[in-house]
């Protein structure tokens, strides 16, 4: 005991209050990098090796265009029980989540894990660097330390979370802005003789320019239409991979028009001319709101300025007149 009363003695005296769990914090961080660098030089699984090298094309022919990402990213593979979600639940909510933010990768999941990972980490490091090596938390007390380390680390941890969360909410509103264009277009199509699968493609093509979002899910659409998938399922993946309302609504439209056999340019006409009207109100709604919301602003900048032009000089020459009534 008194052998670990003079070392936890001299470790606070060059360390401060929290050295011990500085020191523990550091061993840490150093165990994980030595078990990362183990994990990465491992030798590869001849199988993998062999299937690798099946898949890959020959030298000196031209790489192979493949429809989805042929490989996964061998690095992350090898931590593959870190970084997925154990629940098959979990982790289906998790993919349907990066795809609605627009990462269609097989790594999305696993990227995502590490990026909070490497962001946590990065945050405490950061944390270590200026209140130690730098000297920045001279003063500070033992729970004010504690919080400057662990708030980085909480902030870095939910940055790809945030991230995320802003970029599902930007791309379901490029989805809806571009919608009702995409359905004109899809009607001109049809009318003019092209099936649903033709159509599909070309307003792929059409709105690569002015919305990305809403054709690279048509893109997906007519890739997995041509690869034989069910065009029944592969609608309800659009409508769940969207998450927009409006597309909902449309698959559901082009599912029964199939099933009772009735004719998909009437279909697409009709909720076209809904669309297209969903949209007049969604702007005239912003319009209403419009003066609500300069309301405060107005106040702010008008009030205040109007108050000092009327009662400024009132206000100097009761002042004036009070200094010179004084003694």
């Amino acid at each position: 005991m008194e052998i670990l009363n003079s070392t936890n003695t001299l470790i606070i005296n060059a360390l401060g209050p929290l050295g011990p769990m500085i020191l523990l914090g550091t061993v840490g961080l150093i165990m994980v990098a030595v078990t990362a660098i183990m994990m990465l030089n491992q030798p590869e699984d001849p199988m993998a090796k062999l299937k690798r090298s099946v898949q890959s094309p020959t030298s000196g022919k031209e790489p192979q265009q493949r429809l989805r990402q042929g490989e996964r990213n061998e690095q992350l593979q090898k931590f593959a029980s870190f970084l997925e979600p154990k629940d098959v639940a979990e982790l289906s909510k998790k993919q349907l989540q990066l795809r609605q933010a627009g990462y269609q990768s097989q790594d999305a999941v696993r990227m995502f894990h590490f990026a909070q990972f490497t962001l946590g980490i990065l945050g405490m490091i950061g944390a270590f660097v200026y209140l130690i090596l730098l000297d920045g938390g001279q003063g500070f007390s033992s729970n004010k330390m504690m919080v400057y380390f662990i708030v980085p680390c909480f902030c870095g941890y939910y940055l790809p979370t945030y991230w995320i969360t802003r970029r599902i909410e930007e791309r379901k509103e490029q989805i809806t802005q571009g919608f009702p264009d995409s359905l004109d277009m899809m009607l001109v199509c049809v009318e003019a003789g092209q099936s649903l699968d033709q159509s599909i493609v070309r307003v792929a093509r059409e709105l690569h320019a002015s919305y990305p979002a809403l054709a690279q899910e048509f893109d997906i659409v007519a890739y997995e239409m041509k690869a034989g998938k069910d065009k029944v399922t592969v609608l309800k993946d659009m409508g769940e991979r969207c998450g927009v309302q409006d597309v909902s609504s449309f698959v559901t439209v082009l599912i029964q028009s199939a099933t009772f056999g009735t004719s998909i340019a009437d279909a697409l006409r009709v909720y076209a001319g809904e669309m297209r009207d969903k949209r007049v109100m969604r702007a005239e709604e912003a319009a209403n709101k419009l003066p609500t919301k300069m309301t405060l602003a107005t106040m702010m900048l008008t009030v205040p300025p109007l108050l000092i032009i009327l009662i400024g000089p009132s206000a100097h020459g009761i002042t004036q007149l009070g200094n010179m009534g004084g003694p």
